[in-house]
C-alpha cells in the first residue's frame, strides 16, 4: 500500500471510530432495505450462517440474528462492535452472533468455503483500492461454500457526491470526513468475473439522497 493510502486508511479508520463513539448507534435499529431483501434470498437458498463485513454497530447483523441466522460480524472499530454485543445480549440473540475486529485490506479470518452467505452494505465502496477491493472479493469467495451467495451495496458514479469534495484519485471522493470509492459497471462487472451476477438493483438511500446499487451474485458450484 503506498504511503498516501495508508494514510488515508488510517484517518478513515480513526473517522469512523470516533464516529461510532461519539453517535451510538448512529443508523438506528432498524435494518437496511438490503438486509431485509438479502435475509429472504438467504433463507431461500438455505443458508444458515451469514458473514457480514462491515458490520459497524449491527442494525443488519442484528436482523439477521433475529431471522435466525448465524452471524459472524466484521468492523474495523471496536467501538461500533462493541455496541453490537451489547444489543445483541439486549435483544436475546447473543449466542447467534460472533464479532472480529477486522480490516478488509487483510485476509478474511475464516477458513475456506466456511459461510453461506456474506453481506456487504457500503463497505466496498469505503476508501479501498481498486486493488484492494478485488483482492477483498477474491477472499470473499474464498470464504463463500460452493453456490453461496453475496449480496453487497455500494454508491456510484451517478450520485450527487461523485466527483464533489476532495479527489484521493481511482475514484474516491472524500467529502464530510468519509470518503467514498464511487463504482462504475466496468467495476461491478469485472468483480463479478467468474461468479453469477444474477441483479445489479439501483435504489436510493438517505436524504442526499444517495444512489447505490445492490449487487447480487454467487459462487460457482
Amino acid at each position: 500500500m503506498a504511503d498516501s493510502e495508508q494514510g488515508l486508511a488510517d484517518a478513515q479508520r480513526r473517522h469512523w471510530q470516533n464516529t461510532y463513539t461519539d453517535h451510538p448507534g448512529m443508523y438506528g435499529a432498524q435494518p437496511s432495505a438490503p438486509a431485509v431483501r438479502a435475509a429472504g434470498l438467504f433463507r431461500a437458498a438455505g443458508a444458515k450462517d451469514v458473514l457480514e463485513l462491515g458490520a459497524g454497530h449491527g442494525r443488519d447483523a442484528l436482523y439477521f440474528a433475529r431471522e435466525g441466522f448465524t452471524v459472524h460480524a466484521t468492523d474495523f472499530s471496536p467501538t461500533g462492535l462493541e455496541q453490537l454485543r451489547d444489543a445483541a445480549r439486549a435483544q436475546g440473540v447473543g449466542r447467534r452472533v460472533t464479532t472480529t475486529t477486522h480490516d478488509v485490506r487483510d485476509p478474511l479470518p475464516l477458513p475456506d468455503a466456511s459461510v453461506d452467505a456474506v453481506f456487504a452494505h457500503m463497505l466496498l465502496c469505503m476508501a479501498l483500492s481498486t486493488q484492494e477491493i478485488h483482492a477483498l472479493v477474491g477472499e470473499v469467495r474464498r470464504v463463500l461454500r460452493p453456490g453461496g451467495h453475496f449480496v453487497y451495496t455500494v454508491r456510484h458514479t451517478g450520485d450527487a457526491h461523485y466527483g464533489a469534495g476532495t479527489a484521493h484519485g481511482d475514484d474516491i471522493y472524500e467529502h464530510g470526513g468519509f470518503a467514498v470509492h464511487f463504482f462504475s459497471h466496468g467495476l461491478v462487472d469485472s468483480l463479478a468475473d467468474g461468479w453469477t451476477l444474477d441483479e445489479v438493483h439501483a435504489f436510493e438511500e438517505g436524504d442526499l439522497p444517495r444512489r447505490l446499487w445492490r449487487v447480487t451474485q454467487t459462487a460457482p458450484r
